[in-house]
């Protein structure tokens, strides 16, 4: 996987980008939930107000307090006397504030409790019972100290044991009393507090909702690039791949490396980022403020939700990742067997076994639906599952959290943020949930990808590749070269020596299976020799560069293979910027203008996929139009007359020869009169060189073409074509 994720460095800067709008992002997230604690504590239970420290208090409710603290300097010095007997704040700094919220708490909260009717007469019946029309406090005042001292130490062993933002908050209820008593329009403070307190929510939600279409977009784009870039090494790769190569994959497989499996690693990159970036900041981040915000720690919950998903993912990530690794070999083999089935039709009717065909792919059809429904439905769960998770944490913290508030040992807005900073921790890990579903199969997929790419091929072109040698131009040299295929013990070719010269013709022939299109198949190095050496201008076929190579063999293989477009661009294919006289003259020679000026719109007629729109022999006569259409040094025709009829044959190999007087010209034949003119013959019987000569020779002194020529002619014709010859 990682080394599939290596090609994101080509996007390196739109990954930055993500990172991080991600972190802006998380970080807001983490935010909005204090915002909705502070709407509910200091929007509605505390009307607006913030600060236990009055903006503005009365000089008698002022003098009230100093009675119960002995920070009376820092106090005043934070107050400045109005002429209206009010004391206004002065501004003072953050943590001043914070330290004259902290002081005043006590001293407020124990002024309510001495102001309260029914409280004082319970106090005043115990200390002063004949005092009926003083008050409290007063009477506080005039007490000696130790006594005064010790009313003080009762009622703060009752504040002890409230948390600190129940007393601010009981502190701050004072406060907005005084207001009142001032003059100060507390619902405005409210209204005031709770419109801006929205305003902030809804531009961080902006900022969230901006954030979040540009990872999207951004993610898309370096999912699409990644996707791109792997298809383009694995098509690169493949075309570097010899017959070898090929024979350890099939196409079906190829294919599906090159879409599936790499839609898979795209739609894992999608959302990679979201999980290894945003989900950890969440749930790190989540974590860290439920400690230091909650005035009840109720981690423990937490603990229990994260246990609960990671029981339910890892259970059902055991069951689903063996299947995982079925399901992309069952794609395999069912693109397999639909390729083979769609290819071989004509063969399969011509059989009447349409219903064998089809009980064959409703097999692999149904073994990829059932890995496909037991992986579905296993991850079905997951999601409804981890859903109960949610809901069942969230009465958990509802039922916890409503025994603190009723006791009053926790504000309704710290439990609503609880909640949230929960959920917001719960759904990180339903976030890395949701990729434990895509990265069990996108592994696989990025397996096989990686496997093709670190194929190592066994025919690799030369670092240094030599120059051609214009004296030794079209020559090529078999010297005692041996050939056997890979993981293969045995020789198909032995021995092999002749030597191809240019304005010759070379003709090979055998019975099947004696190495003839083994032959030729080594000369534009689809295959490598194994033993001996063989020679193209001069030089050595393995240290020539494969663009000089092929450039210079005109190759034309035994099955005509055409390419969807025209008639055009199949003769140009070797050469798009041709002239169309070069185009329409490799036509004329290769015996292909009639049924081309047939058609109604010539050459640029349409060719379907595969050529399968035009017969056999037209095929092959395009596939020798497009060789002689690039003019190269040595012409290689892999019994490619075969499909042709006689006369065609013949009138094509006329006007051949007419072009290739100065080339080198190689047959691979099945057919006598195909070769009855060549320069030189060369017979092979199991691999091996078992006459060379021309007809006459070879059918005089060789037994094997002996055999071969009188399987496909009687002696008189053979006597005749002889007698033709000598004349």
């Amino acid at each position: 996987m990682f080394k599939a994720l290596k090609n994101l460095k080509q996007s390196w800067i739109a990954v930055i980008f993500i990172v991080l709008l991600l972190i802006v992002q998380a970080t807001c997230d983490l935010t909005l939930p204090d915002y909705t604690s502070k709407i509910i504590n200091v929007g509605i239970q505390n009307g607006g107000i913030e600060d236990v420290a009055p903006e503005e208090i009365r000089k008698t409710t002022m003098d009230s307090l100093l009675l119960f603290t002995n920070e009376d300097e820092i106090i005043l010095g934070s107050y400045e006397e109005k002429d209206n007997r009010i004391y206004k704040i002065k501004k003072i700094s953050k943590e001043e504030k914070k330290k004259l919220n902290d002081i005043m708490a006590r001293p407020l909260v124990i002024t309510s409790y001495l102001q309260d009717e029914e409280m004082a007469e319970q106090i005043k019946a115990q200390i002063a019972p004949n005092t009926p029309n003083i008050e409290l406090i007063e009477i506080i005042k005039q007490m000696p100290e130790e006594q005064k001292e010790q009313i003080i130490t009762n009622i703060n062993e009752q504040l002890d044991k409230m948390q600190d933002s129940i007393l601010q908050q009981a502190a701050i209820q004072v406060v907005k009393k005084e207001y009142q008593a001032i003059g100060i329009n507390t619902d405005n403070l409210q209204n005031k507090y709770i419109i801006i307190s929205g305003l902030k929510m809804l531009g961080i939600s902006s900022i969230i909702m901006i954030s979040a279409i540009s990872i999207m977009c951004l993610s898309s784009r370096v999912s699409a690039r990644l996707g791109k870039t792997l298809r383009e090494k694995i098509f690169k790769k493949v075309l570097s791949f010899s017959n070898k190569e090929f024979s350890e994959y099939s196409t079906a497989s190829l294919i599906t490396r090159s879409t599936n499996d790499i839609q898979q690693i795209q739609n894992l990159i999608a959302i990679l980022f979201r999980v290894v970036v945003y989900a950890p900041i969440i749930g790190i981040g989540g974590f860290i403020r439920v400690l230091a915000q909650s005035d009840n720690s109720m981690a423990w919950i937490i603990g229990v939700a994260i246990l609960a998903i990671l029981f339910i993912v890892a259970t059902l990530f055991i069951l689903s990742m063996p299947k995982f690794k079925k399901l992309q070999k069952l794609i395999d083999k069912l693109n397999l067997v639909a390729r083979e089935i769609l290819t071989g039709l004509p063969v399969i009717r011509a059989f009447n076994t349409e219903k064998r065909e089809e009980e064959r792919f409703d097999k692999a059809n149904i073994d990829l639906t059932k890995t496909n429904l037991f992986v579905n439905r296993a991850m079905s769960f997951m999601m409804p599952l981890l859903m109960l998770v949610m809901n069942c944490i969230s009465l958990l913290i509802v039922w916890v959290g409503a025994k603190g508030v009723d006791i009053g040992t926790m504000q309704v807005g710290n439990m609503m943020a609880f909640i949230q900073y929960t959920m917001q921790i719960v759904m990180s890990f339903l976030m890395i949930s949701m990729v434990s579903i895509i990265l069990p199969r996108a592994s696989v997929s990025a397996n096989r990808i990686n496997e093709v790419l670190e194929t190592e091929e066994i025919i690799k072109e030369s670092k240094k590749p030599k120059t051609l040698n214009e004296n030794k131009k079209g020559l090529v040299e078999f010297k005692n070269v041996g050939f056997k295929y890979p993981d293969s013990d045995e020789e198909v070719l032995s021995d092999i020596t002749f030597t191809a010269k240019p304005g010759e013709t070379t003709a090979i022939i055998g019975s099947t299976g004696s190495g003839k299109s083994t032959i030729v198949n080594l000369i534009p190095r689809f295959y490598d020799i194994t033993s001996g050496n063989l020679l193209i201008d001069g030089v050595d076929i393995k240290d020539i560069s494969y663009a000089n190579l092929r450039k210079i063999i005109g190759f034309v293989p035994q099955k005509g293979i055409l390419f969807s477009g025209t008639i055009e661009s199949n003769i140009k294919y070797g050469n798009s910027d041709m002239k169309d006289e070069q185009m329409i003259e490799a036509a004329k020679i290769a015996q292909a203008t009639e049924f081309i000026e047939s058609k109604p719109l010539k050459y640029q007629e349409p060719i379907a996929q595969g050529g399968s729109n035009v017969s056999g022999g037209q095929k092959q006569r395009l596939s020798i139009a497009r060789a002689i259409a690039i003019n190269p040094e040595i012409y290689v025709f892999d019994d490619s007359f075969s499909a042709l009829d006689f006369k065609t044959d013949s009138i094509l190999r006329a006007e051949l020869s007419k072009v290739t007087k100065d080339k080198t010209v190689i047959i691979v034949a099945q057919r006598i009169n195909t070769i009855l003119n060549a320069d030189q013959i060369i017979v092979l019987e199991d691999g091996k060189v078992v006459g060379k000569g021309t007809h006459e020779e070879l059918l005089k002194n060789n037994e094997t073409y002996r055999e071969i020529a009188l399987s496909q002619l009687s002696e008189e014709e053979l006597n005749i074509k002889e007698g033709e010859e000598h004349e």
